[in-house]
Formats: C-alpha cells, sequence, structure tokens
C-alpha cells in the first residue's frame, strides 16, 4: 500500500479587480473577484483518506454500436480506478433504464488498494450492454452511496453516450436540484449521439466539467486526467459569501474562469445582507467571478463599501471558516475619463461570457435553419476569440465556418460540418482564457 503523508490546507487569497469610479448617480459596479488557492493537496500527493468517488458508466443498448465504445468504457473505468490513492473510497455503477452497482455492492462502498483495485477491475469484465437510459436513476444510486460516507470531497464521474429518452426531464432536473451541494459531478459524453445540453446540465448543476470524447480510444486518457484532479481536491464546500450594505443587492453572480457559469441563481441566505455562493472543491487553483452590485446612487466625492466578498466554510450563518476576503469599492466622481474607464478584467472576462453566448446562439440559429442569424452571432464569436487571444476556441470555430477575416468577425457558414466538430464546439464553448498578463 502506497503512503502518502497528509498535506497541509491549501490557503486562500481573494483579489479584487475593478474600477470603483462611478459619475453621479451611477449605481452598478462590476468587479472580478479572483480566487486562489496553493500551498495544499497536488495530483500527486493527495491524501485519498477523505474522497470518496462514484464512476457511473453508460450501459444502454447503444454502447455496443460500434462496439469501441462499452470496450473504451471498460478501459477508461479500470484507469480511473488505477489513479485511485490507497483510501479513496468508491464504486462503480452500470446505468441503464436503471441502476446497479457494479462494484462493491450491497449499498456501500469499497477503499482503495491493490486488492480491491484488482477486483473492481475484474468486475468490469462483466460489464455488457442493453437497456435505455435514465441518467437521474444513476445519480440517485451515486448520491445514495455518496452520502453514506464520511469523505470530504464527494465526486462522481458520469459516462454516456446517447440522450436520457428514458426518463422525463423535469426528474433529472429534480435530482440534479437535489443533488446540489451534496456531490460534484464531471460528466462525459463518447460518440456524436448524446445531447449536448445533458451533459453540459449535469456539469453544471453538480459543480463539475463538462466534455466530449468524440473517440472512444481516447476514453482512458480523459478519465485519468478526471480521477487526477479529484485526487488533487484538498477542500470541499467552499461558498463565495457575498455581503452588501444597507440599500445595496447582488444584481449577479458568474464564475468567468475556467468556464462561464451563472451562480446568481443558487444564493443561499447566510445572515443579515449576506448570501452564499457555491463554488465546489478545490485543490491548487485560481478561479474568477464577475461579480455586479447594485448600490443606491449619490453624489460627487461619496464613496462607500459595495459589497465583501470572503469565502467560507460550511456552517450555520455567520459561522463559517473564513478563508480569505476581498473588497469591492464604489467612488462617485464628476472625471469622465475616471468614471468611463472599463477595468481590463471586467472587460475581458464580459467578453468571455458574451463568446460563450454568442456560440451557443449561433450554434442553434445554425441548427433552425437561420443561416443569417448562425452567420452574424458565429461571426461575432470569431471576432471576440480573436480579440481575447482564445485560441483553441478560434480552432473550434475554424471547423464549424470559414474564416474571412478575424479582426471583423467576417465568416461563412461551412456548408458541410461534422457532427464531432459542432458537439464539440458547443461542449467547450464555455471554456474561458485569463487575462494576458502585460
Amino acid at each position: 500500500m502506497a503512503n502518502f503523508a497528509k498535506p497541509s490546507a491549501p490557503s486562500f487569497s481573494v483579489d479584487v479587480y475593478q474600477n470603483e469610479f462611478l459619475p453621479e448617480g451611477g449605481r452598478d459596479v462590476h468587479a472580478i473577484v479572483t480566487v486562489t488557492s496553493t500551498g495544499g493537496a497536488t495530483a500527486g500527493r493527495a491524501l485519498g483518506q477523505d474522497a470518496a468517488v462514484v464512476i457511473m458508466v453508460d450501459c444502454s443498448g447503444s454502447m455496443e454500436y460500434p462496439p469501441a465504445k462499452m470496450r473504451g468504457a471498460r478501459e477508461a473505468t479500470a484507469a480511473a480506478i488505477d489513479t485511485l490513492r490507497d483510501g479513496t473510497s468508491f464504486a462503480v455503477i452500470a446505468g441503464t433504464h436503471v441502476a446497479k452497482e457494479v462494484y462493491p455492492g450491497q449499498g456501500r462502498l469499497a477503499v482503495a488498494d491493490p486488492t480491491t483495485r484488482e477486483r473492481a477491475k475484474e468486475a468490469l469484465r462483466g460489464l455488457s450492454s442493453g437497456g435505455g437510459t435514465a441518467i437521474g436513476t444513476w445519480l440517485r444510486l451515486a448520491d445514495g452511496l455518496l452520502r453514506a460516507s464520511p469523505a470530504g470531497i464527494r465526486h462522481g464521474i458520469l459516462l454516456t453516450d446517447g440522450r436520457n429518452e428514458h426518463e422525463e426531464p423535469a426528474v433529472l432536473r429534480a435530482t440534479l436540484d437535489a443533488c446540489a451541494g451534496r456531490f460534484t459531478c464531471d460528466a462525459r459524453g463518447v460518440g456524436t449521439d448524446w445531447e449536448v445540453k445533458e451533459v453540459t446540465g449535469i456539469a453544471g448543476a453538480l459543480l463539475g466539467s463538462a466534455d466530449i470524447v468524440a473517440d472512444p480510444a481516447h476514453l482512458a486518457e480523459d478519465f485519468t486526467r478526471m480521477m487526477e484532479n479529484v485526487m488533487g481536491k484538498e477542500v470541499a464546500d467552499v461558498a463565495l459569501r457575498l455581503w452588501t450594505p444597507v440599500g445595496a443587492e447582488v444584481r449577479y453572480v458568474k464564475q468567468v474562469s475556467p468556464t462561464v457559469l451563472d451562480l446568481t441563481g443558487r444564493r443561499v441566505g447566510a445572515g443579515p445582507r449576506a448570501g452564499d455562493y457555491p463554488t465546489g472543491s478545490w485543490g491548487d487553483e485560481s478561479r474568477e467571478y464577475h461579480v455586479c452590485v447594485r448600490v443606491p446612487g449619490a453624489t460627487v466625492g461619496q464613496e462607500m463599501l459595495a459589497a465583501r466578498a470572503s469565502l467560507v466554510l460550511p456552517g450555520p450563518a455567520g459561522e463559517g471558516g473564513a478563508l480569505a476576503q476581498g473588497l469591492v469599492r464604489a467612488v462617485w466622481t464628476n472625471d469622465l475619463a475616471s468614471s468611463t474607464a472599463i477595468n481590463p478584467q471586467v472587460a475581458h472576462y464580459t467578453g468571455q461570457a458574451e463568446l460563450a453566448q454568442a456560440i451557443q446562439q449561433g450554434l442553434e440559429a445554425r441548427k433552425m435553419g437561420d443561416v443569417d442569424g448562425a452567420t452574424a452571432k458565429l461571426g461575432r464569436a470569431v471576432q471576440l476569440a480573436s480579440v481575447s487571444g482564445n485560441a483553441d476556441t478560434a480552432r473550434l470555430l475554424a471547423k464549424v465556418v470559414d474564416v474571412v477575416d478575424a479582426v471583423a468577425g467576417t465568416v461563412r457558414l461551412k456548408a458541410k460540418v461534422a457532427d464531432a466538430d459542432e458537439m464539440t464546439l458547443e461542449t467547450r464553448s464555455t471554456q474561458t482564457v485569463r487575462v494576458k498578463k502585460t
């Protein structure tokens, strides 16, 4: 059994980037809150004993067409199991129109060591395809298994190759609402017959990542990376707490890096004039959040604290352990240059959020046969990707449109686009790049 010395808990820092100056009567304050966690576990030395992971493998009938999908799923799950640290609690679920425990069974989790890893991989050899797809059922079984674990880090990995056809959308939505905050989950679609909005919706609701693996041969590599990331997590259930003074209100909170995710509707009250927004589990990493606060209008020369942003651990309102904090300010001025300047970080991430929206709207217009609308939206996306230096997204866009002038956003829709290319662009549309260092 490998031994891992317990690493020190990571330390958090909060940096606030904004233009605090408003014109007389101005009310909306924008800020980018950068949260950084350092000095904790890394993927190579995480302590497994505080983590529990459930892998959900699609075993519906379509997984046998082509047979490489089922074979790739077995190999990928085996690779993920090999990546588990000793002491990690884990289980494997086979998902069809029902959910079945593959290993260890009997409503419990196994503890990773050389013996249990080998037994789990042996159990995978018995996986076969057949039946339908009811993803909510898989998630409910995973939730039950993870709730029985005392581990701080509770995580799911879900693989599907098809649409959630044997379950009403409302059932999946209710399941995601119930599971949110209890565990995080990465979701993957293999092949090109699954629904992008379902897979990204699962990952978004459960604060995980979503991606496409068009070629089943690449599943093992992807599953290994996902599990390494999970093993690098050290602190779970961290919340971004925003306190605002009397008369001020939070208009929205969006994660804008490494992906765009609107957290506004997930606010949970945390005492007078404070609310918590979930951020999930953390290892050594940085994330950015766009916060918009509406304050009372004021006259030139006045200033106020518009919001206090804190990172807190779970606990009763007002009692969560504060990890770090930053301040968002508002200062009213009659200096036109000061009040109209846009902070570079705010401008960059506003553009990245618009880029994601333009891609999604453009692809939707393309599916509906609206050539003009699709060309306009995807042209704007090409322009935003070019200006912001988002080279990965620019490359994906170039597989869907012919770029005439990237700076101007002039494009032509390609007459023929591979399903995998279109789905990859849609799935990865929310991935952003960080502000360029100057």
